[in-house]
C-alpha cells in the first residue's frame, strides 16, 4: 500500500490537522548545536523544509514551533516562514500547547506534533497526529502515528508537510503556481 492511500490512519490523521506544531533541535534542525568562539549558538535550517511551512500556511493549515530552548535564531526563521505561533524556552510543552490552544481556538484532535525525544511525549498523547523522525528516541517512535523516511533538518518536515497537503487535499493546489 502507499503512504498516499487516504484510508491509512496516518492519512486520516493528517487530513484533520488545522495546526502543525514542530519541535526545533533534531526537527526543524539535525539537532547539532554549533557553538561559535563568543558562545553563541548556531543551528542550520532546511530550505525544502522551509517552502514546505510556507505552502502549508497557504493551504491555511496554520503552523506553530514549541521548542524547549530558546533562541533568536528560531524567531528570525519562524519569521521568515510565517509561522506566527511561536512558543520557546517551554520544558513543560503542554504549557505552550494550552496557549496555542487558547490562541487558535483549535482542539487537540485538530492539532499534529513533530517531534523527536522524550520531551515531546506528553504532546504526542494529546495530538491528533503525532510524528517523529527515524533518530527519534524509541519510546517517541513507538508513540508515534507516523515516523518520516527523512531525518530531521534534512526534509522530514517537507515530508510532513506535503503528507498534510495530500491528506487535504490541497497539494495539486498548493504547488500549480510552479507549473504554470
Amino acid at each position: 500500500m502507499s503512504s498516499l492511500d487516504t484510508s491509512l490512519p496516518h492519512m486520516q490523521r493528517a487530513a484533520r490537522v488545522k495546526v502543525m506544531i514542530f519541535d526545533v533541535d533534531g526537527v526543524l534542525t539535525d539537532g547539532s548545536l554549533t557553538y561559535g568562539p563568543e558562545g553563541e549558538v548556531t543551528k542550520t535550517f532546511n530550505v525544502l523544509d522551509g517552502l514546505g511551512i510556507q505552502l502549508l500556511n497557504k493551504t491555511g493549515v496554520q503552523t506553530a514551533i514549541i521548542s524547549a530552548r530558546k533562541s533568536p535564531i528560531v524567531v528570525k526563521r519562524a519569521a521568515d516562514l510565517g509561522i506566527s505561533h511561536v512558543y520557546q524556552g517551554i520544558h513543560d510543552k503542554r504549557v505552550g500547547f494550552a496557549e496555542l490552544l487558547a490562541a487558535t481556538g483549535v482542539t487537540p484532535e485538530e492539532c499534529g506534533y513533530i517531534g523527536d525525544d522524550v520531551i515531546d511525549l506528553p504532546l504526542f498523547t494529546r495530538v491528533g497526529f503525532a510524528v517523529t523522525v527515524p533518530s527519534g528516541h524509541p519510546e517517541v517512535q513507538h508513540r508515534a502515528h507516523y515516523v518520516t523516511r527523512n531525518a530531521g533538518g534534512r526534509g522530514a518536515v517537507r515530508e510532513v508537510c506535503d503528507l498534510v497537503m495530500r491528506a487535504q487535499g490541497t497539494y495539486e493546489q498548493a504547488l500549480a503556481p510552479y507549473f504554470a
